[in-house]
């Protein structure tokens, strides 16, 4: 009887995912393991590939004045945040509804789990940040509220550099307390001690 040799294990493929896949299904562990063509972000809502094309200057100058704010913080408060990520160093991936998040800014005030160097379904940002572009703002408005409430955010700040306002999101039980404030607004946050956001600051000229 001749020997059966056991069949050799085929690789499994990497999924590729690129402008073209926008509307594309796709179940989030294919997602969160998939090559992405450069050039553009990417999230999964839903079950269904988004791509959006890298924001503009106007974006990059509100990210990086809300990310100076936080630091100066920061510099004062050493023991509150325990970590701040950009959208391509976070993420939140939320498995029962097959979506994964890249807020602009995640403010984190636990640190990771331990032993797990992939940590996004488990460790959830007390605040996360959008910034609204042109491209974005049904996303930011829309899907992000119920997804940023699911996953278990405690504060959601859309920064609109576009209507020059700011809406944010504070948790209350299982829904939230939205309050809006124009460009010239004061936001005090509920969760980071201290914390007053001078809007003046973000939409200056």
């Amino acid at each position: 009887m001749p020997t059966v040799l056991p069949k050799a294990r085929s690789r499994q493929r990497v999924p590729r995912v690129g402008p073209d896949d926008h509307g594309r299904r796709m179940r989030l562990a294919d997602f969160v393991r998939a090559k992405a063509a450069p050039g553009f972000n990417y999230e999964l809502a839903h079950g269904v590939v988004e791509v959006t094309r890298i924001p503009g200057v106007r974006h990059h100058t509100s990210v990086r004045r809300l990310n100076k704010l936080i630091t100066a913080y920061d510099l004062v408060h050493p023991e509150v945040i325990a970590s701040v990520g950009g959208g391509a160093e976070a993420k939140i991936e939320m498995w029962g509804r097959e979506t994964e998040r890249h807020p602009d800014i995640s403010i984190y005030l636990s640190d990771p789990p331990e032993g797990d160097d992939q940590p996004w379904d488990r460790w959830v940002p007390d605040i996360v940040v959008e910034v609204v572009s042109e491209s974005s703002a049904k996303r930011d408005y829309g899907e992000k509220v119920a997804d940023y409430l699911a996953a278990g955010v405690r504060e959601y700040w859309i920064i609109d550099p576009i209507k020059q306002c700011v809406v944010f999101f504070v948790r209350r039980a299982d829904t939230w307390n939205v309050k809006r404030l124009g460009a010239t607004g004061k936001w005090h946050s509920t969760v980071l001690p201290d914390f007053v956001l001078d809007l003046a600051k973000v939409f200056q000229k």
